[in-house]
């Protein structure tokens, strides 16, 4: 079963396909070709065979409506022979369904799986080999500025992953508050969570650390939602405790549906309103609103 790290590196593609010709752009600097966008396509890469192939994502680069390059992504995080069968297979299968040139890309959280993802596979006799362009953390570049963590987000979360535990992280963290900043809200908490997830131990202290310093460089705006969030989620438990902690002074008895809307409830208006009530409460339908729903 794929793990969580696997679902989210393809979901950096699925969310900006573009992603796929950043990563290229490197060693095919001089070869990439020209483009206007970049689209998701089909994964499913079967043939009239009735083995089904499938790889992680594809994305097609288009120029005036034609297709001048598909990207075959594949994300691997351990070496496994049965992939250099598997790889030759989605390249010919895209090859023959959109007649185009076909990259293969794999991204490896680990230096060594890339560094074995990137042998050729021979596919006949000599000189008959695809080669992979494969990934890890030493191919990925460092991002450490505004403009360019802007222009790539999902780009610059992969940097933080590559290099954040391996150099002075501070410039990277600085460039990923600015990158979250314009990736869809609900997206960037998921790449944050995922990027704390990943790090080891001391580096995602040094970045939770790094949020909340009053000598932090640039408070994103992402970060100051979060923090909005937090402190009002923090002023809610505040409340709640209040609330509980009035009602069981007072003697009055807490049934197990009015400590679920309590303790479920975040608006504090409401919750304040009940703190107020439940000073003085002989019951808890004294505090009213939802409670007496």
């Amino acid at each position: 079963m794929p793990s969580q790290a696997h679902e989210v590196l393809i979901e950096m593609f699925r969310n900006r396909p573009s992603l796929a010709a950043e990563l290229l752009d490197g060693p095919l600097h001089d070869h990439l070709p020209h483009y206007d966008e970049a689209l998701l396509t089909s994964a499913e890469l079967n043939d009239v065979a009735p083995t089904e192939y499938r790889a992680d994502a594809v994305v097609t680069l288009n120029r005036s409506g034609a297709t001048v390059l598909a990207v075959v992504i594949e994300v691997q995080r351990r070496v496994d022979g049965r992939k250099q069968r598997s790889w030759p297979a989605y390249v010919a299968t895209l090859y023959a369904r959109l007649g185009c040139p076909v990259a293969l890309l794999v991204v490896c959280p680990h230096q060594p799986v890339a560094d074995w993802a990137a042998r050729p596979i021979a596919i006949g006799m000599p000189p008959a080999s695809i080669v992979p362009m494969a990934f890890g953390p030493r191919q990925i570049p460092v991002i450490s500025t505004h403009d360019v963590a802007r222009r790539l987000p999902e780009l610059t979360v992969l940097s933080v992953l590559a290099h954040a535990a391996h150099t002075e992280p501070h410039p990277l963290f600085d460039a990923l508050f600015t990158a979250l900043d314009v990736i869809e809200p609900d997206t960037a908490t998921l790449y944050h969570d995922f990027i704390l997830t990943v790090l080891p131990a001391a580096t995602r202290k040094l970045l939770e650390d790094y949020m909340p310093t009053t000598d932090y460089p640039y408070k994103s705006e992402w970060s100051q939602r979060q923090f909005a969030a937090g402190e009002a989620k923090g002023e809610a438990k505040g409340e709640t405790r209040a609330i509980l902690t009035f009602l069981e002074a007072r003697g009055v008895d807490v049934p197990d549906k009015a400590r679920e809307t309590i303790t479920a409830c975040t608006d504090l208006d409401q919750l304040e309103q009940w703190a107020r009530r439940a000073a003085t409460a002989e019951r808890v339908e004294d505090l009213g609103g939802p409670l007496l729903d």
